[in-house]
Protein backbone atom coordinates (compact mmCIF):
# COMPACT_ATOMS: atom_id res chain seq x y z
CA UNK A 1 0.00 0.00 0.00
CA UNK A 2 1.38 3.42 -0.99
CA UNK A 3 1.36 6.12 1.64
CA UNK A 4 -0.04 9.23 -0.07
CA UNK A 5 1.44 11.59 2.52
CA UNK A 6 4.93 10.09 2.14
CA UNK A 7 4.72 10.39 -1.65
CA UNK A 8 3.61 14.02 -1.35
CA UNK A 9 6.52 14.85 0.96
CA UNK A 10 8.96 13.13 -1.38
CA UNK A 11 7.67 15.09 -4.38
CA UNK A 12 7.97 18.36 -2.47
CA UNK A 13 11.53 17.55 -1.41
CA UNK A 14 12.49 16.73 -5.00
CA UNK A 15 10.96 19.98 -6.22
CA UNK A 16 12.83 21.88 -3.52
CA UNK A 17 16.11 20.27 -4.55
CA UNK A 18 15.53 21.08 -8.21
CA UNK A 19 14.79 24.71 -7.35
CA UNK A 20 17.87 24.97 -5.10
CA UNK A 21 20.07 23.50 -7.83
CA UNK A 22 18.66 25.95 -10.38
CA UNK A 23 19.36 28.91 -8.09
CA UNK A 24 22.90 27.66 -7.41
CA UNK A 25 23.62 27.13 -11.11
CA UNK A 26 22.26 30.59 -11.92
CA UNK A 27 24.45 32.25 -9.31
CA UNK A 28 27.54 30.44 -10.59
CA UNK A 29 26.83 31.74 -14.08
CA UNK A 30 26.26 35.27 -12.75
CA UNK A 31 29.49 35.07 -10.76
CA UNK A 32 31.44 34.16 -13.86
CA UNK A 33 29.92 37.14 -15.71
CA UNK A 34 31.09 39.45 -12.90
CA UNK A 35 34.73 38.43 -13.48
CA UNK A 36 35.93 40.86 -16.15
CA UNK A 37 39.63 39.88 -16.17
CA UNK A 38 41.29 36.54 -15.38
CA UNK A 39 37.76 35.11 -15.12
CA UNK A 40 38.73 31.47 -15.56
CA UNK A 41 41.53 31.62 -12.98
CA UNK A 42 39.36 33.38 -10.38
CA UNK A 43 36.39 31.06 -10.93
CA UNK A 44 38.50 27.92 -10.59
CA UNK A 45 40.05 29.42 -7.46
CA UNK A 46 36.52 29.68 -6.01
CA UNK A 47 35.80 26.05 -6.87
CA UNK A 48 39.08 24.92 -5.37
CA UNK A 49 38.24 26.82 -2.18
CA UNK A 50 34.89 25.02 -2.01
CA UNK A 51 36.17 21.53 -2.83
CA UNK A 52 39.50 21.46 -0.97
CA UNK A 53 39.86 18.84 1.74
CA UNK A 54 39.98 20.31 5.23
CA UNK A 55 40.72 23.87 6.28
CA UNK A 56 42.72 26.12 3.97
CA UNK A 57 46.22 26.53 5.40
CA UNK A 58 47.90 28.37 2.50
CA UNK A 59 46.80 29.87 -0.77
CA UNK A 60 49.10 27.86 -3.01
CA UNK A 61 47.76 24.56 -1.66
CA UNK A 62 44.49 25.27 -3.47
CA UNK A 63 46.25 24.67 -6.80
CA UNK A 64 46.61 20.99 -5.83
CA UNK A 65 42.85 20.48 -5.84
CA UNK A 66 41.46 18.65 -8.87
CA UNK A 67 39.04 21.51 -9.56
CA UNK A 68 41.96 23.91 -10.12
CA UNK A 69 43.32 22.99 -13.55
CA UNK A 70 45.84 25.81 -13.74
CA UNK A 71 49.21 26.37 -12.12
CA UNK A 72 50.05 28.45 -9.12
CA UNK A 73 51.19 31.29 -11.36
CA UNK A 74 47.68 31.68 -12.76
CA UNK A 75 46.31 31.80 -9.20
CA UNK A 76 48.50 34.70 -8.16
CA UNK A 77 48.03 36.40 -11.52
CA UNK A 78 44.27 36.24 -11.05
CA UNK A 79 44.41 37.83 -7.61
CA UNK A 80 46.94 40.49 -8.56
CA UNK A 81 45.72 41.41 -12.04
CA UNK A 82 42.13 40.15 -12.12
CA UNK A 83 39.08 42.36 -12.02
CA UNK A 84 35.71 41.77 -10.35
CA UNK A 85 32.65 43.89 -11.09
CA UNK A 86 31.77 44.35 -7.44
CA UNK A 87 28.63 46.46 -7.92
CA UNK A 88 27.12 43.82 -10.18
CA UNK A 89 28.05 41.07 -7.73
CA UNK A 90 26.39 43.02 -4.91
CA UNK A 91 23.19 43.22 -6.96
CA UNK A 92 23.36 39.48 -7.64
CA UNK A 93 23.70 38.77 -3.92
CA UNK A 94 20.69 40.96 -3.13
CA UNK A 95 18.59 39.15 -5.77
CA UNK A 96 19.15 35.71 -4.20
CA UNK A 97 16.68 34.14 -1.74
CA UNK A 98 17.06 36.16 1.45
CA UNK A 99 17.19 34.68 4.97
CA UNK A 100 14.32 35.95 7.09
CA UNK A 101 12.96 35.48 10.57
CA UNK A 102 10.03 33.19 11.32
CA UNK A 103 7.55 36.05 10.97
CA UNK A 104 8.95 37.04 7.55
CA UNK A 105 10.83 40.15 8.67
CA UNK A 106 14.23 41.19 7.35
CA UNK A 107 16.91 41.53 10.02
CA UNK A 108 20.36 42.79 9.03
CA UNK A 109 23.53 42.78 11.12
CA UNK A 110 26.63 44.89 10.57
CA UNK A 111 30.04 44.32 12.14
CA UNK A 112 33.75 44.74 11.41
CA UNK A 113 36.27 41.91 11.22
CA UNK A 114 39.99 42.67 10.82
CA UNK A 115 42.49 41.00 8.53
CA UNK A 116 45.58 41.44 10.68
CA UNK A 117 48.80 42.27 8.81
CA UNK A 118 51.25 43.28 11.51
CA UNK A 119 54.29 41.97 9.55
CA UNK A 120 53.50 43.71 6.24
CA UNK A 121 55.17 47.14 6.17
CA UNK A 122 54.96 47.22 2.35
CA UNK A 123 51.16 46.88 2.39
CA UNK A 124 49.23 50.12 2.05
CA UNK A 125 46.05 51.33 3.76
CA UNK A 126 46.59 49.46 7.03
CA UNK A 127 44.87 50.69 10.16
CA UNK A 128 45.18 49.89 13.84
CA UNK A 129 42.51 47.22 14.38
CA UNK A 130 41.02 46.60 17.79
CA UNK A 131 41.27 42.96 18.83
CA UNK A 132 40.63 41.23 22.15
CA UNK A 133 43.45 39.54 24.03
CA UNK A 134 43.36 36.12 25.60
CA UNK A 135 42.83 37.44 29.11
CA UNK A 136 39.57 39.01 30.23
CA UNK A 137 39.22 42.76 29.62
CA UNK A 138 42.47 42.84 27.63
CA UNK A 139 42.46 44.47 24.20
CA UNK A 140 45.16 45.25 21.67
CA UNK A 141 45.60 47.38 18.56
CA UNK A 142 47.29 45.50 15.72
CA UNK A 143 47.87 46.77 12.15
CA UNK A 144 45.58 45.25 9.55
CA UNK A 145 42.76 45.77 7.09
CA UNK A 146 39.32 46.17 8.75
CA UNK A 147 36.36 44.95 6.70
CA UNK A 148 32.76 45.91 7.40
CA UNK A 149 30.25 43.14 6.63
CA UNK A 150 26.47 43.35 6.29
CA UNK A 151 24.55 40.07 6.53
CA UNK A 152 20.94 38.92 6.73
CA UNK A 153 19.97 36.86 9.79
CA UNK A 154 17.40 34.12 10.35
CA UNK A 155 15.61 32.80 13.41
CA UNK A 156 16.82 30.03 15.67
CA UNK A 157 20.25 28.90 16.75
CA UNK A 158 22.22 28.60 13.53
CA UNK A 159 25.59 29.43 12.01
CA UNK A 160 24.13 30.47 8.65
CA UNK A 161 24.01 34.07 7.48
CA UNK A 162 23.41 35.63 4.09
CA UNK A 163 26.30 37.97 3.26
CA UNK A 164 25.14 41.00 1.29
CA UNK A 165 28.11 43.36 1.27
CA UNK A 166 31.69 43.89 2.45
CA UNK A 167 33.66 47.14 2.46
CA UNK A 168 37.27 47.68 3.48
CA UNK A 169 37.69 50.74 5.70
CA UNK A 170 40.58 52.92 4.54
CA UNK A 171 42.76 55.50 6.27
CA UNK A 172 40.61 58.38 5.00
CA UNK A 173 37.23 56.87 5.82
CA UNK A 174 34.99 57.89 8.66
CA UNK A 175 33.63 54.67 10.16
CA UNK A 176 30.13 56.01 10.81
CA UNK A 177 29.78 57.66 7.40
CA UNK A 178 31.13 54.58 5.61
CA UNK A 179 28.74 52.31 7.53
CA UNK A 180 25.79 54.57 6.73
CA UNK A 181 26.62 54.55 3.01
CA UNK A 182 27.06 50.77 3.08
CA UNK A 183 23.72 50.16 4.83
CA UNK A 184 21.95 52.57 2.50
CA UNK A 185 23.27 50.72 -0.54
CA UNK A 186 22.23 47.33 0.88
CA UNK A 187 18.70 48.45 1.72
CA UNK A 188 18.22 50.11 -1.67
CA UNK A 189 19.35 46.95 -3.46
CA UNK A 190 16.95 44.84 -1.38
CA UNK A 191 14.10 47.16 -2.29
CA UNK A 192 15.07 47.02 -5.96
CA UNK A 193 15.19 43.21 -5.84
CA UNK A 194 11.65 43.13 -4.44
CA UNK A 195 12.49 41.75 -0.99
CA UNK A 196 10.82 44.77 0.66
CA UNK A 197 7.64 46.41 -0.58
CA UNK A 198 5.43 49.19 0.66
CA UNK A 199 3.40 47.99 3.62
CA UNK A 200 5.98 45.47 4.84
CA UNK A 201 7.52 45.83 8.32
CA UNK A 202 10.60 48.00 8.49
CA UNK A 203 14.00 46.38 8.09
CA UNK A 204 15.70 45.93 11.46
CA UNK A 205 19.45 46.62 11.62
CA UNK A 206 21.26 45.32 14.70
CA UNK A 207 24.79 46.24 15.69
CA UNK A 208 27.18 45.87 18.57
CA UNK A 209 28.75 48.55 20.76
CA UNK A 210 31.20 50.83 18.98
CA UNK A 211 28.74 52.22 16.43
CA UNK A 212 27.16 55.64 16.78
CA UNK A 213 23.65 54.21 16.71
CA UNK A 214 21.89 57.56 17.09
CA UNK A 215 23.87 59.09 14.23
CA UNK A 216 23.04 56.13 11.99
CA UNK A 217 19.36 56.42 12.93
CA UNK A 218 19.41 60.10 11.92
CA UNK A 219 21.24 59.54 8.62
CA UNK A 220 19.05 56.56 7.62
CA UNK A 221 15.75 58.15 8.70
CA UNK A 222 14.52 58.37 5.08
CA UNK A 223 14.77 54.59 4.61
CA UNK A 224 12.30 51.93 5.85
CA UNK A 225 14.67 50.77 8.59
CA UNK A 226 14.86 50.67 12.37
CA UNK A 227 18.22 50.64 14.11
CA UNK A 228 18.96 48.59 17.23
CA UNK A 229 22.35 48.79 18.89
CA UNK A 230 24.11 48.37 22.17
CA UNK A 231 25.23 51.46 24.05
CA UNK A 232 27.70 51.94 26.87
CA UNK A 233 26.53 51.44 30.42
CA UNK A 234 27.80 54.89 31.49
CA UNK A 235 25.69 56.88 29.02
CA UNK A 236 23.29 59.59 30.14
CA UNK A 237 20.04 60.06 28.22
CA UNK A 238 17.28 62.61 28.46
CA UNK A 239 13.54 62.26 28.71
CA UNK A 240 11.16 64.31 26.55
CA UNK A 241 10.39 67.81 27.72
CA UNK A 242 6.88 68.39 29.05
CA UNK A 243 4.71 70.19 26.50
CA UNK A 244 4.15 73.88 27.05
CA UNK A 245 0.50 74.78 27.24
CA UNK A 246 -0.39 77.40 24.64
CA UNK A 247 -1.18 80.81 26.05
CA UNK A 248 0.75 80.35 29.29
CA UNK A 249 3.16 83.03 30.46
CA UNK A 250 6.26 82.93 32.58
CA UNK A 251 9.39 80.86 32.46
CA UNK A 252 9.34 77.51 30.62
CA UNK A 253 8.92 74.35 32.71
CA UNK A 254 11.96 72.84 34.32
CA UNK A 255 13.73 70.14 32.35
CA UNK A 256 13.04 66.54 33.29
CA UNK A 257 15.84 64.86 35.28
CA UNK A 258 18.33 62.94 33.20
CA UNK A 259 18.36 59.16 32.86
CA UNK A 260 21.81 57.92 33.96
CA UNK A 261 22.32 54.29 33.04
CA UNK A 262 24.83 53.79 35.86
CA UNK A 263 22.56 55.32 38.54
CA UNK A 264 19.41 53.29 39.27
CA UNK A 265 18.08 56.15 41.38
CA UNK A 266 17.46 58.15 38.17
CA UNK A 267 15.39 55.42 36.55
CA UNK A 268 11.61 55.85 36.48
CA UNK A 269 9.27 52.89 36.39
CA UNK A 270 9.71 50.95 33.13
CA UNK A 271 6.84 51.09 30.69
CA UNK A 272 7.15 47.42 29.73
CA UNK A 273 8.77 44.42 31.38
CA UNK A 274 9.03 41.03 29.68
CA UNK A 275 10.33 37.78 31.14
CA UNK A 276 11.34 34.79 29.02
CA UNK A 277 12.77 31.43 30.01
CA UNK A 278 15.70 30.45 27.75
CA UNK A 279 17.74 27.27 27.54
CA UNK A 280 21.17 28.93 27.36
CA UNK A 281 20.79 32.06 29.49
CA UNK A 282 18.18 31.15 32.10
CA UNK A 283 15.58 33.82 32.75
CA UNK A 284 15.89 36.80 30.40
CA UNK A 285 14.29 39.99 31.68
CA UNK A 286 13.86 43.04 29.44
CA UNK A 287 12.75 46.46 30.69
CA UNK A 288 11.98 49.34 28.33
CA UNK A 289 11.58 53.12 28.55
CA UNK A 290 10.10 55.06 25.66
CA UNK A 291 11.16 58.36 24.04
CA UNK A 292 14.66 58.71 25.47
CA UNK A 293 17.27 60.64 23.49
CA UNK A 294 20.95 61.51 23.95
CA UNK A 295 22.09 65.07 24.45
CA UNK A 296 23.91 66.08 21.26
CA UNK A 297 26.63 68.71 21.04
CA UNK A 298 28.59 70.24 18.18
CA UNK A 299 31.39 67.70 18.40
CA UNK A 300 32.83 64.93 16.21
CA UNK A 301 30.30 63.97 13.53
CA UNK A 302 27.90 66.81 14.45
CA UNK A 303 30.40 69.62 13.78
CA UNK A 304 29.16 70.33 10.27
CA UNK A 305 25.48 70.10 11.15
CA UNK A 306 23.63 73.27 10.14
CA UNK A 307 21.02 74.68 12.44
CA UNK A 308 19.76 73.34 15.73
CA UNK A 309 20.81 69.85 16.64
CA UNK A 310 18.01 67.28 16.29
CA UNK A 311 16.28 65.40 19.07
CA UNK A 312 16.58 61.70 18.18
CA UNK A 313 14.14 59.81 20.36
CA UNK A 314 14.02 56.06 20.74
CA UNK A 315 13.36 53.16 23.07
CA UNK A 316 15.84 52.22 25.77
CA UNK A 317 16.02 48.53 26.73
CA UNK A 318 17.76 46.95 29.70
CA UNK A 319 18.41 43.26 29.09
CA UNK A 320 19.44 41.03 31.99
CA UNK A 321 19.98 37.26 32.02
CA UNK A 322 20.81 34.80 34.77
CA UNK A 323 24.04 33.48 33.30
CA UNK A 324 26.16 33.33 30.16
CA UNK A 325 28.46 30.56 28.87
CA UNK A 326 31.54 31.01 31.04
CA UNK A 327 30.10 33.85 33.13
CA UNK A 328 27.80 33.17 36.08
CA UNK A 329 27.27 36.84 36.99
CA UNK A 330 26.93 38.78 33.73
CA UNK A 331 26.37 42.51 33.65
CA UNK A 332 23.14 43.82 32.13
CA UNK A 333 23.15 44.98 28.50
CA UNK A 334 21.69 48.32 27.42
CA UNK A 335 20.12 48.57 23.98
CA UNK A 336 18.74 51.59 22.15
CA UNK A 337 16.26 51.37 19.27
CA UNK A 338 15.25 54.17 16.93
CA UNK A 339 11.61 53.05 17.14
CA UNK A 340 9.19 54.62 19.60
CA UNK A 341 5.88 53.43 20.97
CA UNK A 342 7.09 49.84 21.26
CA UNK A 343 4.86 47.08 22.58
CA UNK A 344 5.97 44.14 24.77
CA UNK A 345 5.97 41.97 21.64
CA UNK A 346 8.38 44.42 19.97
CA UNK A 347 10.69 44.38 22.99
CA UNK A 348 10.82 40.59 23.00
CA UNK A 349 11.42 40.46 19.24
CA UNK A 350 14.25 42.99 19.46
CA UNK A 351 15.84 40.99 22.25
CA UNK A 352 15.83 37.83 20.16
CA UNK A 353 17.08 39.70 17.09
CA UNK A 354 19.98 41.17 19.02
CA UNK A 355 21.02 37.72 20.26
CA UNK A 356 20.94 36.47 16.66
CA UNK A 357 23.57 39.09 15.83
CA UNK A 358 26.18 36.73 17.28
CA UNK A 359 25.56 34.35 14.36
CA UNK A 360 27.83 36.69 12.42
CA UNK A 361 30.69 35.65 14.69
CA UNK A 362 30.25 32.06 13.45
CA UNK A 363 30.58 33.35 9.88
CA UNK A 364 33.82 35.15 10.74
CA UNK A 365 35.14 32.02 12.36
CA UNK A 366 34.29 29.99 9.25
CA UNK A 367 35.99 32.58 7.06
CA UNK A 368 39.22 32.58 9.02
CA UNK A 369 39.55 29.00 10.28
CA UNK A 370 38.00 26.97 7.46
CA UNK A 371 38.03 29.04 4.28
CA UNK A 372 41.37 30.68 5.11
CA UNK A 373 40.29 34.27 4.50
CA UNK A 374 43.22 35.82 6.39
CA UNK A 375 45.79 33.11 5.53
CA UNK A 376 47.30 34.57 2.30
CA UNK A 377 50.18 37.02 2.62
CA UNK A 378 48.76 39.39 0.02
CA UNK A 379 50.58 42.68 -0.41
CA UNK A 380 48.18 45.06 -2.12
CA UNK A 381 44.78 45.98 -0.69
CA UNK A 382 43.17 45.57 -4.13
CA UNK A 383 44.23 41.93 -4.24
CA UNK A 384 42.92 41.53 -0.68
CA UNK A 385 39.55 42.87 -1.83
CA UNK A 386 39.43 40.35 -4.68
CA UNK A 387 40.24 37.47 -2.36
CA UNK A 388 37.60 38.69 0.10
CA UNK A 389 34.94 38.65 -2.60
CA UNK A 390 36.07 35.19 -3.71
CA UNK A 391 35.52 33.96 -0.14
CA UNK A 392 32.10 35.67 -0.04
CA UNK A 393 31.13 34.03 -3.33
CA UNK A 394 32.21 30.64 -1.95
CA UNK A 395 30.19 31.13 1.23
CA UNK A 396 27.15 32.14 -0.81
CA UNK A 397 27.35 28.94 -2.85
CA UNK A 398 27.51 26.94 0.37
CA UNK A 399 24.34 28.66 1.56
CA UNK A 400 22.55 27.96 -1.73
CA UNK A 401 23.66 24.30 -1.59
CA UNK A 402 22.40 23.94 1.96
CA UNK A 403 19.49 21.68 0.96
CA UNK A 404 21.49 19.73 -1.63
CA UNK A 405 24.36 18.43 0.52
CA UNK A 406 24.47 15.08 2.25
CA UNK A 407 25.74 14.62 5.79
CA UNK A 408 29.29 13.32 5.29
CA UNK A 409 29.98 13.32 8.98
CA UNK A 410 32.99 11.96 10.76
CA UNK A 411 32.53 8.85 12.95
CA UNK A 412 32.80 10.92 16.12
CA UNK A 413 30.29 13.58 15.02
CA UNK A 414 26.60 13.53 15.80
CA UNK A 415 24.13 13.14 12.94
CA UNK A 416 22.47 16.33 11.75
CA UNK A 417 18.88 16.65 10.63
CA UNK A 418 18.22 17.36 6.93
CA UNK A 419 18.58 21.05 6.25
CA UNK A 420 20.47 21.60 9.52
CA UNK A 421 23.99 21.00 8.28
CA UNK A 422 26.65 23.52 9.22
CA UNK A 423 28.56 25.36 6.47
CA UNK A 424 31.64 23.21 7.09
CA UNK A 425 29.64 20.01 6.58
CA UNK A 426 28.06 21.35 3.41
CA UNK A 427 31.54 22.12 2.10
CA UNK A 428 32.56 18.46 2.52
CA UNK A 429 29.99 17.37 -0.03
CA UNK A 430 30.19 20.33 -2.39
CA UNK A 431 32.45 18.41 -4.75
CA UNK A 432 29.53 16.07 -5.49
CA UNK A 433 27.15 19.01 -5.93
CA UNK A 434 29.55 20.79 -8.28
CA UNK A 435 29.48 17.78 -10.62
CA UNK A 436 25.76 18.39 -11.23
CA UNK A 437 26.33 21.99 -12.38
CA UNK A 438 27.88 23.21 -15.61
CA UNK A 439 31.18 24.97 -14.85
CA UNK A 440 31.46 28.06 -17.08
CA UNK A 441 35.28 28.26 -16.83
CA UNK A 442 37.14 27.31 -19.99
CA UNK A 443 39.90 24.72 -20.16
CA UNK A 444 43.41 26.09 -19.66
CA UNK A 445 45.72 26.60 -22.62
CA UNK A 446 49.23 25.14 -22.60
CA UNK A 447 51.74 27.73 -21.47
CA UNK A 448 55.22 28.02 -20.03
CA UNK A 449 56.32 30.04 -17.02
CA UNK A 450 58.00 33.36 -17.66
CA UNK A 451 61.76 33.81 -17.38
CA UNK A 452 61.56 35.90 -14.24
CA UNK A 453 64.46 37.95 -12.95
CA UNK A 454 67.86 36.72 -14.16
CA UNK A 455 69.77 34.74 -11.52
CA UNK A 456 72.23 36.85 -9.55
CA UNK A 457 70.61 40.19 -10.41
CA UNK A 458 69.51 42.54 -7.66
CA UNK A 459 66.06 43.93 -7.12
CA UNK A 460 66.36 47.55 -8.22
CA UNK A 461 62.73 48.40 -7.49
CA UNK A 462 62.17 47.70 -3.80
CA UNK A 463 58.60 47.87 -2.59
CA UNK A 464 57.66 51.12 -0.86
CA UNK A 465 56.82 51.10 2.82
CA UNK A 466 53.72 52.66 4.31
CA UNK A 467 52.82 54.05 7.69
CA UNK A 468 49.95 52.64 9.70
CA UNK A 469 46.95 54.64 10.80
CA UNK A 470 44.62 57.38 9.69
CA UNK A 471 45.86 59.97 7.21
CA UNK A 472 43.08 62.49 7.86
CA UNK A 473 42.87 64.17 11.27
CA UNK A 474 39.29 64.94 12.22
CA UNK A 475 38.26 67.77 14.46
CA UNK A 476 36.84 66.74 17.81
CA UNK A 477 35.65 70.10 19.14
CA UNK A 478 34.10 73.23 17.67
CA UNK A 479 37.21 75.23 18.62
CA UNK A 480 39.43 72.95 16.54
CA UNK A 481 36.95 73.12 13.69
CA UNK A 482 36.89 76.93 13.71
CA UNK A 483 40.70 77.15 13.93
CA UNK A 484 41.12 74.91 10.91
CA UNK A 485 38.55 76.83 8.86
CA UNK A 486 39.82 80.22 9.96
Amino acid sequence: MIDTKAVRVSVLEDADRVESLAVLSGFRADLYDCLNARADALFELTDALLCADGPVKSLVDLTLAAEHRRGHGALYDGLNCGRIEVDRLRADLAALPLPRTNDGRIVLAVDVSPWLRSDAPTSADRLFCHVYGRAKSVSQFIPGWPYSFVVALESGRTSWTGILDAVRLGPEDDATAATADQLRGVVERLVTAGHWQAGDPDVLIVMYAGYDVTRLAFVLADLPVKVLGRIRSDRVLRRPKPPRVPGTNGRPPKPVPEFALAKPATWPEPEHTTTTETTRYGTATAQSWDRLHPRLTHRTCWLDHDGELPVIEGTLIRLEVDHLPGDRNPDPVWLWSSATGATPADIDRWRRSYLRRFDLEHTFRLFKQTLGWTRPKIRTPDAADRWTWIVIAAHTQLRLARRLAEDLRRPWEKPAAPGRLTPARVRRGFRNIRATTLPPARAPKPAKPGPGRPPGSKNRRPAPRYDVGKTVKRDLTMADHQDRNG
